[in-house]
């Protein structure tokens, strides 16, 4: 008997996804729990597991095909994976050099092991095992063979150039890929603020002095009480912020229709970057959160980014946001909002310039600030007086301590 295998539930929030990746082929073996189909949306890449062992079936929704919450992708039917592609073993005795986008054959676990491990292609080695099924032992001459012929190997290097082509000078060549749903996501709000924002943008420059004092002197005192959690710059940020915030409730605010919706409490989106691009997952409560908490929440969600194991939960909501194009070296950018909230603060990369202190030229470690803010529900004195509050704060980070 089959067994669907279902699209995830989806949040409300979150309408349809798009087929990422099929690991599996129809024909091969599963087992329970194992990853079988990737599943896009606008925030995160789901994973569906195999929920019985069994053969993967009828695949019914193809790579790029839009899906809705439990929709049905293919099946699992009973059988262990060998009978059904075995028909087209002797194709491959037959026809070893395989052309490139064909089919695997059928391959043993410790053959197709190896082979990865040696940097074979397994559907270029012919198999002399039962039903032409690729032993070990035919890697193992596939290997020697290679070595032997090491001319060959520019052909297999290029191979990798069609998925990311690395253009010469002077050759007018063109690819052409489908926009990601997060990308293609991430265009349409950005420009749906653009065009329902009266977005404005106040700067002003920071004194990193105090902050970097206090970290070089406490780092290694607090990664040990802490266990291992590293003391960065973003969490002094976001305890700047969640004060700023608590005494200017229209930056943690939002408008929702004709009304404007006060937030008791400060959910702040920090962007992380990932190999799909930048995501923002947020720290509940954050107000409440202790500077080793916000470390580590952030190196939490950065581990789960690089890995694509953000879930749904940590990417919705959010009242308030704080990116860090310093990481990347941008010295000034104008941060857009991100809807429904109202305002967002960009830091920037930390330069050594000369500054005037008391009639005296000195050089400080100064850091340009920028909020991006919603003209509609915050005033340019409201704007302006929330960013100075940062500033303060951090120049003399006691003010956090003293709640003054």
């Amino acid at each position: 008997m089959a067994i669907e295998i279902k699209a995830p539930t989806f949040p409300e929030s979150v309408a349809d996804g798009t087929v990422a990746t099929w690991h599996k082929k129809p024909g091969d073996a599963v087992k329970r729990d194992e990853l079988i189909v990737d599943i896009e949306t606008d925030k995160v890449v789901l994973e569906v597991l195999a929920t019985a062992d069994g053969v993967l079936g009828a695949i019914i929704k193809n790579e790029g095909d839009t899906v809705l919450s439990d929709e049905v992708l293919g099946s699992i039917g009973e059988g262990s994976g060998a009978a059904a592609p075995a028909a087209a073993a002797p194709v491959a005795a037959a026809a070893p050099a395989a052309a490139e986008g064909e089919d695997d054959p059928v391959a043993a676990p410790a053959a197709r092991k190896l082979a990865e491990e040696s940097g074979i292609n397994i559907a270029s080695v012919a198999g002399t095992g039962k039903g032409g099924r690729v032993t070990k032992e035919d890697v193992v001459a596939a290997v020697a063979a290679k070595k032997a012929a090491p001319a060959a190997a520019p052909a297999k290097a290029a191979a990798p150039a069609a998925a990311a082509p690395v253009f010469a000078a002077g050759e007018r060549i063109e690819k052409r890929v489908p926009m990601t749903r997060v990308r293609a996501t991430v265009a349409k709000r950005l420009v749906e603020a653009q065009s329902n924002m009266a977005m404005l943008t106040t700067f002003n420059e920071v004194d990193m002095t105090e902050v970097m004092a206090l970290r070089s002197k406490y780092k290694d005192l607090f990664e040990k009480s802490h266990n291992g959690v590293r003391l960065g710059f973003m969490s002094f940020f976001v305890k700047a912020a969640t004060e700023a915030l608590k005494r200017f409730p229209a930056v943690n605010a939002s408008i929702d229709g004709g009304d404007i919706v006060y937030h008791g409490y400060a959910d702040v989106g920090v962007a992380v970057s990932s190999d799909r691009g930048l995501v923002v997952p947020v720290l509940r409560n954050a107000e409440l959160m202790s500077l080793a908490e916000i470390e580590g929440g952030i190196a939490t969600f950065g581990k789960k980014a690089r890995d694509g194991k953000l879930s749904m939960d940590e990417m919705t909501g959010g009242t308030f946001t704080i990116t860090n194009g310093g990481t990347f070296g941008s010295m000034m950018s104008t941060p857009i909002v991100n809807p429904p909230q109202a305002a967002i603060l960009g830091m920037h990369n930390i330069i050594q310039r000369p500054m005037a202190i008391n009639g005296q030229v000195v050089i400080r470690p100064m850091m340009y600030l920028a909020l991006s803010y919603d003209h509609r529900l915050i005033d340019g004195k409201e704007a302006v007086t929330f960013l100075v509050t940062i500033k303060n704060l951090l120049e003399d980070p006691a003010r956090l301590l003293l709640d003054i």
